[in-house]
């Protein structure tokens, strides 16, 4: 079964942009054990793929990352307080405050 995961048009703008603009080559989300929800999303840049990477287009993500967040939706958000990826991960049964972390 393939695993999916969404990004709106937004964050494709985005990662697009900044990615072309540097020496990161990839944008990278992987899920951590952490947070006040017991999982945390985090956002980095990469110049190379692992072995466990699966990409799509410049964002890539670890097989680990991609179970807990298949079927999400990427997106990214401006607003007053700043601007930030954002994941609607429809497998989060609870999310903290912050946004970045959940439970399953």
């Amino acid at each position: 079964m393939e695993k999916k995961l969404e990004f709106t048009n937004r964050a494709k703008n985005q990662i697009e942009k900044i990615t072309k603009s540097g020496a990161k080559k990839y944008f990278r989300i992987t899920v951590q054990g952490g947070g006040c929800s017991g999982f945390k999303y985090n956002f980095s840049f990469d110049s190379k793929l692992e072995k466990n990477d699966i990409l799509f287009d410049q964002t890539i993500i670890d097989k680990f990352s991609l179970d807990i967040i298949a079927g999400s939706t990427v997106d990214f958000k401006r607003e007053m307080i700043g601007e930030s990826f954002v994941i609607d991960n429809p497998k989060a049964s609870s999310s903290c405050g912050c946004g970045l972390s959940f439970s399953v």
